[in-house]
């Protein structure tokens, strides 16, 4: 995807799940066996009031239709009216869940999970001979950078830099690092409170201290941002993000461009490099070659996948290297000087080409990789290879060519698994984090000589085991007949007689891709006789940009389609039926729950819905929404608008209907979505349904990144709680 919409973990771990479609309804083939009923709680039922939310109708008019919004004065940031609304539903959410019986079963085995975690490391990076990682370690609140000399030597492992203790609040929170080509310096990205608005500070890699070269405004929410060093370490290009007093306040999130620090200087002093050409939604990262003669600007044209490529020369000199048609997604600079590029041009699913920085010419670039079945997620050239990671539908492969394009074999994964990270670290070989449903991450030692793989230190351990658990990946059949995979994760010998309860996610949008990855709290469901199920939607990039574009823009009715047809197929299947049936997603899948539930009402018991977006007439006028457009489209297209009115949340909740119980965990700054959206979903909600309560959970988080441990701990003990009684489930334990 993009970053802005992205789910940002880990608040959203083990929450994102979704479902696919299908237009029938299930109840000639639901089994008929009574539900199990929640037990009663007093302020549950319908009759029980929610907080008075006045309808002041706000009307527009888009294209001849005129759409009336009661809901409009819920999206002010700063009125005390709507900060007192807010306080009023949180006190009845947390009335409903301090009478729910298995909450404080459920908080206690979550947080015995979560504290049991293991340490785990993430976005390894190798640099002058030594390995930069984030670090989560439990108690611990936020993860932290560190150093280590080698992947199995963690007696050498060393804190660099703390959020911990630079906030005792645990509101601070790494966006990113990059360290210099000589691994002496390390530029790391901090931001506050989950508003992702990164301040860069310059640390030396032997002493943790600052050098006190700072620089602001260089990652935000909504465009992001990267950081290239200069091959001498003395000073790096960065994004840069306009300062208050360079444009209006509602575009200090847009007009991303490109700078340049050199250390011991002010920021005041940084010279511009690119960017003035940018649209205002432009999203940059930034690469450089192993000289240091070149530096790549990848400047992606909003969030819809479609990249400009920049290639500053060893003069200094700027120039476009690729225009959007040219379809260039994704790219590395060799160890042989040589750029590699990866195509979607006449190659929906990823081709591999290569060019010659100096003599940089697309029309005779050569084709090392052709397009082949499977989709190219990474690629990672080394001295005489170059590896690429593929996606097969949602599970991941790695493939292995030499530097003519002839395929010499596969590194050696687990089944049906996800590799995140490949990260060359001497010679040929290289450093791969994997993990699958049943199994936690770990990074693993591939040494190309002998072909051999073996699993560093730097491995997690899981509090909880899966061994009575297997995966089964199944296809299900959409309205218009695609077929669309869906991943069940069951207790081994489970009999499918349609009696016990399953939780389903997905996502479905921004070419991301839902893969394997291991879950503990899944744990609590399969101890219930539960099914926990992960569909791969189209709007992913599972099977390439086709599939992405099958799912976006005008065509965002198919991943709906897909979501139910998945829903069907466990009802149909045995699994569970629609009284037993919860979904939970977030963000754009947010999106994808507010849907299924207005679509298919009669089809779920339960839904917990993250961070969503449910307005689809006014998202783009918010700062990330405008990003957001190439997505979903323009209310100022007509016939994007009337796809986009034919599907929104917001707009299909109808009066007197039975919908499901609802659950919208939100965040008051997140720069993602707007927490408006679950405001005025939730509020149309509760005027119109007949159905369970409808709860508003309004945090003051973000959009996920920045949510502390033992927040997370209680955020996830309201969501399995909710789940548990909708469902009819009393218990937490085995």
């Amino acid at each position: 995807m993009h970053r802005s919409s992205l789910p940002t973990l880990p608040a959203l771990l083990a929450s994102l799940l979704v479902a696919c479609g299908g237009d029938q309804s299930p109840a000639a083939t639901a089994p008929t066996t009574p539900a199990a009923a929640p037990a009663p709680i007093a302020d549950n039922a319908r009759a029980s009031r929610y907080p008075e939310t006045p309808m002041r109708p706000v009307t527009t008019e888009y294209h001849g239709v005129r759409v009336v919004d009661p809901y409009q004065w819920l999206e002010s940031p700063k009125d005390p009216e709507v900060d007192r609304w807010i306080e009023e539903q949180n006190r009845r959410t947390r009335t409903y869940f301090d009478a729910l019986p298995a909450r404080k079963a459920v908080r206690d085995r979550v947080a015995t999970m979560l504290n049991a975690v293991s340490n785990a490391w993430y976005g390894v990076k190798y640099k002058g001979g030594r390995l930069f990682a984030t670090k989560f370690q439990p108690p611990k609140q936020q993860p932290f950078l560190v150093t280590l000399k080698s992947p199995n030597d963690l007696a050498s492992e060393r804190i660099l830099v703390d959020p911990n203790e630079l906030d005792p609040k645990a509101r601070t929170t790494i966006d990113w690092f990059v360290p210099s080509p000589d691994g002496k310096k390390v530029a790391v990205s901090l931001s506050q409170g989950g508003t992702e608005n990164g301040t860069v500070h310059v640390y030396d890699a032997d002493t943790g201290k600052e050098t006190g070269d700072v620089v602001t405004y260089a990652n935000s929410g909504t465009a992001g941002g990267g950081l290239s060093w200069a091959s001498d370490g003395k000073g790096f290009f960065y994004t840069r993000h306009p300062h208050p007093g360079e444009r209006p306040d509602s575009d200090l999130g847009f007009f991303q461009q490109v700078y340049f620090h050199k250390l011991g200087t002010p920021e005041a002093q940084d010279a511009y490099a690119i960017g003035k050409e940018f649209p205002r939604i432009a999203e940059t990262r930034l690469s450089a070659s192993d000289n240091g003669r070149f530096v790549l600007a990848s400047v992606q044209n909003g969030d819809g996948g479609e990249f400009w490529q920049y290639l500053r020369d060893a003069r200094g000199t700027w120039k476009r290297l690729a225009d959007l048609p040219d379809k260039i997604v994704d790219s590395a600079f060799g160890p042989d000087g040589k750029l590699y590029l990866v195509s979607r041009k006449d190659a929906p699913r990823g081709k591999v080409i290569r060019i010659d920085p100096a003599k940089p010419d697309l029309g005779k670039a050569e084709v090392l990789v052709p397009e082949s079945e499977v989709t190219i997620k990474d690629i990672v050239p080394t001295r005489s290879r170059l590896y690429v990671v593929d996606l097969a539908g949602g599970p991941s492969q790695v493939r292995v060519f030499d530097l003519k394009g002839k395929q010499t074999g596969d590194v050696p994964i687990l089944p049906v698994s996800a590799v995140h990270q490949l990260e060359s670290i001497a010679g040929d070989d290289v450093l791969f984090s994997n993990t699958s449903y049943v199994e936690p991450s770990a990074f693993y030692l591939y040494q190309a000589r002998d072909n051999k793989v073996t699993k560093t230190a730097l491995a997690s351990t899981a509090p909880v085991s899966f061994a009575d658990t297997e995966v089964v990946r199944e296809t299900c059949t959409s309205k218009d007949g695609t077929k669309v995979p869906i991943n069940i994760l069951r207790k081994k010998g489970m009999k499918l007689d349609g009696r016990g309860p399953a939780l389903l996610t997905a996502y479905g949008g921004y070419g991301i891709s839902l893969q394997p990855g291991m879950r503990p709290v899944t744990r609590l469901f399969l101890d219930q006789g539960g099914t926990y199920a992960v569909a791969n939607l189209r709007g992913g990039g599972e099977f390439g940009e086709a599939w992405h574009l099958a799912g976006n823009l005008t065509n965002k009715q198919n991943v709906f389609d897909d979501f139910y047809a998945c829903s069907k197929y466990l009802v149909e299947s045995g699994y569970t039926r629609p009284e037993r049936l919860a979904i939970i997603g977030g963000s754009n899948g947010g999106l994808l729950m507010g849907a299924a539930l207005t679509q298919h009402p009669e089809m779920y018991r339960a839904v917990v819905s993250y961070v969503g977006i449910y307005d689809m007439l006014r998202v783009e006028l918010s700062p990330n929404g405008a990003f957001n457009v190439t997505e979903f489209g323009s209310v100022k297209d007509p016939a994007q608008f009337k796809a986009l009115f034919a599907y929104s949340p917001l707009h299909n909740v109808k009066d007197g209907v039975k919908y499901p119980s609802v659950l919208f965990p939100t965040g008051a700054e997140d720069p993602r979505v707007e927490p408006w959206h679950s405001r005025k979903m939730a509020a149309r909600l509760q005027a119109a349904s007949t159905g369970g309560p409808v709860l508003l959970r309004a945090d003051v988080g973000g959009h996920g990144a920045d949510t502390p441990l033992d927040a997370q701990i209680e955020q996830l003990a309201d969501v399995y709680s909710f789940i548990f009684h909708e469902l009819g489930l009393d218990a937490a334990g085995e």
